[in-house]
């Protein structure tokens, strides 16, 4: 089967034509699948009907192991019975919405914060694919970031001086700028991780900028410059030129690299319209650097 692809932002981002992903189990489309990610970081697929189950098998198929420790069960117990299976959704097990105040709402705000998944894991995210299931009658989007061309677009000065640098990633350190706190239980699991600044993909020379808002501090500066420093390059990486936004249907999947893209959700009214999307990640066996720093 040939799968085709339009490109749907100037310097990333892919629509694939027509394919069932519940059926897709052939090597060679798989591997199309693979350098249409290798390509456009982010694909989006329509018209998709999978079950939970069929949604990590898939994305098993397409890349290997699944995490099981991306923080988003770190408040709430996995009420899909899936480990690997992430809930994204402003409702509870029985399809309510939750409060304003509910600490599952208040820990999830955190995703409308520019990040990359599992960056605060060794190893961290791959691959993250979110799956639609319900949506609001309102606008609720997410948006992208092209890290590697955000990169590409750094002077030569500043990409030296990000030679080597090495920096702290903290969920616990991203929700506290929201104003949401762990409990001390919760931050037992939840240490954070050191990943590069810039990445080098592998089998390739290209690089990417590696960062977002769990960054909690740059190896070797003190806290302010380093906090500085990420908070100078992310309003670099997500000017609006680097940036897609893509406005849900039901039934999209949409699939990104965590190595070479940022993301955030876009602000809705979720204590009155529900929206139920479910994530898997893989893991991204070649990104552990080393564990968390004493703070």
């Amino acid at each position: 089967m040939a799968i085709s692809i339009t490109q749907l932002h100037p310097t990333f981002v892919g629509d694939v034509g027509p394919v069932n992903l519940r059926t897709l189990t052939d090597e060679a489309d798989l591997n199309q699948v693979r350098s249409g990610m290798d390509q456009y970081a982010v694909l989006v697929f329509h018209n998709q009907e999978l079950s939970t189950q069929e949604q990590a098998d898939f994305l098993q198929r397409l890349d290997g192991v699944l995490h099981t420790q991306t923080g988003s069960n770190a408040v709430q117990k996995n009420r899909f019975g899936i480990d690997a299976v992430s809930d994204v959704s402003n409702v509870d097990a029985e399809g309510k919405i939750l409060g304003g105040d509910d600490r599952r709402r208040l820990q999830r705000l955190g995703n409308r914060l520019w990040h990359t998944d599992a960056s605060f894991i060794n190893p961290a995210g791959r691959y993250s694919a979110l799956y639609a299931h319900i949506l609001p009658p309102v606008p609720s989007d997410t948006e992208f970031a092209d890290m590697r061309t955000a990169y590409d677009a750094l002077t030569d000065e500043q990409k030296t001086s990000l030679d080597g640098l090495v920096a702290h990633h903290s969920i616990a350190y991203s929700r506290s700028t929201l104003g949401f706190e762990f409990s001390k239980t919760e931050k037992k699991t939840l240490e954070g991780a050191y990943h590069p600044l810039v990445r080098i993909l592998n089998g390739t020379d290209r690089k990417s900028l590696y960062l977002g808002a769990h960054v909690s501090m740059v190896e070797g500066m003190p806290i302010p410059e380093g906090r500085l420093l990420v908070r100078d390059l992310m309003e670099h990486a997500t000017q609006t030129k680097f940036v897609f936004k893509h406005s849900w249907q039901q039934g999209d999947l949409v699939i990104w690299d965590n190595r070479t893209t940022l993301h955030r959700a876009t602000a809705f009214d979720d204590t009155v319209h529900v929206r139920e999307m479910r994530r898997v990640t893989t893991l991204d066996i070649n990104s552990a650097v080393g564990a968390a720093p004493t703070l």
